[in-house]
This record gives structure tokens, C-alpha cells and sequence, in this order.
């Protein structure tokens, strides 16, 4: 396997606009990384240029050892395992897998080794005769990523894969695709725009938007540290619950923010460059709300909608003209529409962003009960 360096890749199709305007990514050997985006955000385009099928506007792109910005695919020992599954209808499993090793020169016995082990890994040894058209999705997707292992690349594509599969059938092959990455020790690219995928899947999550990294990192550092609105937005299902206000106190321990509701909320983050009467955004994870007074900000509203899940229901909170509000409930908690509820939050679950979208530092845990007291005495 090998390594992946990019340093100000772009990619232009008019000579003006960019649809990747200079993207600097480093994957280390054997990494699992995924990128994720809305639609159109260039994250399918960065991956059809690691592989070779969309040219390089400017910038450099390593893989391994080797600048590969001219190479063919053919010469950048790449696999690649697409949304389709591309099978050849007329070929059995077996011949789909040897097709690529064929064409490469490869002898029969090493072709049948390599086939050998790689359906044993896939757990698809029993479907070697058989055609395409007489397995399952799930098996023809393991049968697309059979074929890849084959090549023995240093670097595997995987561009949406599970997104023609069913639900059952997306989960179990997400798993079989994690156990074949530490069973490989592979360097892999995962282009997903599911975030369950992203969050289960990724040693690295590259969230992009407008042909711009956003941020890069591990699955809980996106989740528990975003850099800005757009990924703390983007990262999380249901997305995280935005409440609008103004700084009326800001310290290097802590935030006291007045929301556009009226209500003053105390944020236990890094208040160093705020000002009083600064625009802010605050954000709340919906785990992190409370069905009680039990925080130590308190809120009020009335249920609109109610999503049962069977272990936690999802509680869409409406209030009167302000922000709605979305809570992780006790799916055992019978709550119905049109309820008033009471819900509240620690200082230290709140996200804070200035009014450029940009993040402040959450503080860690062991400054969290200072900072609120510091908060407190000052309020």
C-alpha cells in the first residue's frame, strides 16, 4: 500500500471556475479516508482524478513515491470499485475477477491463487460459476470489490458503493468492508455522501463543500470539534440545533450569549476576541438536551412532531417564533405532539460561532467546571 499527497490540486473545466480550488490532503499508508459533501462539491471529481479518468487543471498529486499527474490509470496501481457494479453480464464471478490479471499478462496459476484468497476474504468462494445476473446485489458489490483486491494495488477507489444496496444489505457489507481494510492493511479513498458510512467507515473524514476542504480529521474530532457552521451543520443526524444571539460577556473561560429569544445562555468555550454586542451562532447536539431541568440552561416549547425510533424517539420542540429545537429522547418516554416540554442543557454541551461562521475552542473537560463558575461569579 502506499501514501497519498495533494498540494494545491485544482480542477477547472472552463478555465475560470474552479471545481477544486487547491486542495491540500496528506492520507498515510493504510488510512481509511472518506470524503464527504453535498452534491457538487467536487469530493466524485477528486477521485476520478487520483484515478486517472479527469486530467489536473494545476497542483501535484503523489502516490507512493511517484508524481502521477500524467500518468494513465493503468499506471498508477489504483483499483477502483464504483457505484455500479460494472460486472460483464456474460462472464462468471471467476472470469469478471481474472479479466483485469488477464489482460495484465499474469499466468493462470497466479490469476487462480489471487482469486483463491480473495473470495475467501469476501466469502463468495461458492460463486465462482455463477453469473451475475444469478447473485444479490450484496454479492455482486463483493464481487466488484473481488476483483479490485486482486490487482493487488496500492491504493483502492471506492466511489458510493453501497448506494444501490438496501438498508439490511448496506450495513452488512459496510461491516465486511471495514474487516477487509485491517485485513489488508489497505490505503483507502471512500467517496460516500452517507454519514453513517463516513462516521463508522473513516480513519480520516474530509468534509468538502464548493470544491474546499471544510475540514479534515478523525470521525469524533468533526464531531465533537468542528471547525465551523457549514461541518457542524453538515456532521450529525439530525443535524445540530442553531440558536441565534449576541455576546453579552465573553471571556477566555466562558460565554454569556442573549439569544434572539430573549434568553440568556452561558457557553462554556474560548470568548478571547469577542466583543460585547457581537453577532453569534450557538449549536446543541440533540444528545446533548436534556427532557428535564436538569441542566443548567432551561428552555421551554411546545412538541410538534414526535419520531419514534423504538430506543429513543427524535422530539421536534416548537417556541413561538424562535429557533425549533430537535431532542434525543427516552424512546420509553411517551411524548405527544401539542405537549408543553421543559428541556435544558450543560454550559458545556454549546457550540459557539462567530458571526463568520468559525468556530470557538470548546473547552475541555477538566476546565469545564472552572470555566462555568468563572461564567457565574461574572454574570
Amino acid at each position: 500500500m502506499a501514501s497519498v499527497s495533494l498540494k494545491e490540486l485544482r480542477k477547472s473545466y472552463d478555465g475560470k471556475s474552479d471545481v477544486l480550488a487547491g486542495i491540500d490532503l496528506d492520507i498515510a499508508h493504510g488510512e481509511f479516508v472518506v470524503l464527504v459533501g453535498p452534491s457538487g462539491c467536487g469530493k466524485s471529481t477528486l477521485l476520478r482524478m487520483l484515478c486517472g479518468l479527469e486530467s489536473i487543471t494545476s497542483g501535484t498529486m503523489r502516490i507512493g513515491e511517484r508524481t502521477v499527474n500524467h500518468l494513465p490509470p493503468a499506471e498508477r496501481s489504483i483499483a477502483m470499485v464504483f457505484q455500479s457494479y460494472a460486472l460483464y453480464p456474460h462472464m462468471t464471478v471467476y472470469q469478471n475477477m481474472a479479466f483485469g490479471l488477464k489482460v495484465a499478462g499474469k499466468d493462470k496459476e497466479a490469476i487462480r491463487q489471487r482469486i483463491s484468497e480473495a473470495a475467501a476474504i469476501l466469502k463468495i468462494d461458492h460463486l465462482l460459476e455463477r453469473l451475475p445476473r444469478e447473485l444479490s446485489g450484496g454479492q455482486r458489490q463483493r464481487v466488484a470489490i473481488g476483483r479490485a483486491i486482486v490487482r493487488e494495488p496500492q491504493l483502492f477507489l471506492f466511489d458510493e458503493p453501497l448506494s444501490n444496496l438496501d438498508a439490511a444489505l448496506r450495513v452488512q457489507t459496510r461491516l465486511e468492508i471495514a474487516k477487509l481494510h485491517r485485513q489488508l492493511d489497505a490505503t483507502i479513498v471512500y467517496v460516500t455522501h452517507d454519514q453513517v458510512e463516513a462516521m463508522t467507515l473513516g480513519d480520516k473524514i474530509v468534509v468538502m463543500h464548493e470544491g474546499h476542504i471544510q475540514q479534515a480529521g478523525s470521525p469524533l474530532d468533526l464531531y465533537q470539534q468542528p471547525r465551523n457552521l457549514f461541518v457542524a451543520g453538515f456532521i450529525g443526524s439530525p443535524r445540530m440545533n442553531f440558536l441565534a444571539g449576541e455576546v453579552l460577556e465573553a471571556h477566555a473561560d466562558g460565554v454569556v450569549a442573549l439569544l434572539n429569544s430573549g434568553e440568556a445562555v452561558r457557553a462554556a468555550v474560548d470568548g478571547s476576541g469577542l466583543h460585547i454586542g457581537d453577532k453569534i451562532t450557538l449549536g446543541l447536539r440533540a444528545e446533548h438536551i436534556s427532557e428535564s431541568r436538569s441542566g443548567s440552561e432551561v428552555f421551554s416549547g411546545e412538541v410538534s412532531v414526535v419520531e419514534h425510533l423504538g430506543e429513543a424517539n427524535y422530539i421536534y420542540v416548537s417556541r413561538e417564533g424562535r429557533e425549533d429545537v430537535v431532542i434525543r429522547g427516552d424512546g420509553e418516554r411517551h411524548v405527544a405532539p401539542g405537549q408543553s416540554i421543559t428541556f435544558s442543557a450543560e454550559s458545556t454541551a454549546f457550540h459557539v460561532f462567530d458571526e463568520k461562521g468559525e468556530a470557538r475552542r470548546r473547552l475541555r473537560p477538566g476546565n469545564m467546571v472552572s470555566a462555568t463558575r468563572g461564567m457565574m461569579r461574572s454574570a
